[in-house]
This record gives structure tokens, C-alpha cells and sequence, in this order.
């Protein structure tokens, strides 16, 4: 019963636990992850074809090299397919959606992506406009300049008389 219960669960979570099932790896680099994290889940149109395998930096470029485990039915990803990080809800979960392009030509096992798009900060974006002011940019010098006072005698005069 145990042993059932044990092929169930792993069923059921789509070989995420990294044994069994076959895969091939594809890297892509980032100058921003984000929130995203080790076995976050890697998607095109919405439905799960991987994960987040292994994060590391590049010594030289400093940018953020991201290791993906795409399960081997998917192994057709035209070479010119682009990745993103994106995030599911509001600061919930991190994911990399995969947007394949329309090159004959596939990605082999252990190929880079060359089309990325960094995560979004979606605090530092709030954070911006909550602090900027008035609804203007922040360092816009038009939301700082002082109001102009009211002066009579800036106002023409009427017709026929002289001031």
C-alpha cells in the first residue's frame, strides 16, 4: 500500500523530484532573475515542459547563467526561441516562459538561449510612481518648480481706461 501511495504522489507531480523521465539542458542568461529560484518551473503558453535545474554567475560577464531541464518531448525549440522570467500572481511564484520562433533550425542539448528578457522588479516599478509625486517621473524638475503668485497688474487693462 506504502509502495502505491509512494508511485502516486510520484505521478502526480510530473517527475519533478529528478529521477526518472528524460531530459536535455539548455542554458540562457540574465541580467536580472528576479525572485526566480532553483526547480521553478519553465513554460510555454502556460503548460510546465521543464525546470529551473541550476543558477550561476558568469565570472566575466556577471551575468546570471540559468540552467534548464526541458523534458525530452520538447526536444524540436527552434533555435530562435526566446525566453523570459515572469512571474504567476502577484510576487508569487517566478517561472521561465519560453516562446519558440519559427527558425528550422532546433537547439541541441546544452545550447544557449540567445533571446532573453530579464525579470521585471515590480516593487522598485511601484516604489517609482508611489514616490515620484504628482503623477510625473521621478526627477522631472517641472513637478518641483514653485507656483507662480497672482499679480493684478499683469492683467491688461480694460478698454478705454489707463491704468
Amino acid at each position: 500500500a506504502l509502495a502505491s501511495l509512494l508511485v502516486l504522489a510520484l505521478a502526480s507531480t510530473n517527475r519533478q523530484f529528478g529521477f526518472g523521465g528524460d531530459t536535455y539542458p539548455l542554458v540562457a542568461k540574465f541580467t536580472q532573475l528576479g525572485q526566480l529560484r532553483a526547480n521553478a518551473p519553465v513554460k510555454i503558453g502556460g503548460v510546465v515542459v521543464g525546470q529551473v535545474s541550476k543558477i550561476d554567475l558568469d565570472p566575466k560577464t556577471f551575468q546570471s547563467v540559468v540552467t534548464l531541464s526541458i523534458d525530452g518531448r520538447y526536444q524540436d525549440l527552434s533555435a530562435d526561441t526566446s525566453a523570459g522570467i515572469f512571474t504567476s500572481g502577484l510576487l508569487v511564484e517566478s517561472y521561465i516562459g519560453l516562446t519558440p520562433g519559427g527558425d528550422p533550425e532546433s537547439l541541441k542539448p546544452g545550447d544557449e538561449i540567445a533571446f532573453t528578457q530579464p525579470a521585471v522588479d515590480l516593487l522598485q516599478l511601484v516604489g517609482k510612481y508611489m514616490f515620484s509625486g504628482s503623477g510625473k517621473p521621478a526627477g522631472d524638475d517641472a513637478a518641483t518648480e514653485a507656483p507662480v503668485p497672482f499679480d493684478p497688474a499683469a492683467l491688461p487693462a480694460p478698454e478705454g481706461q489707463t491704468p
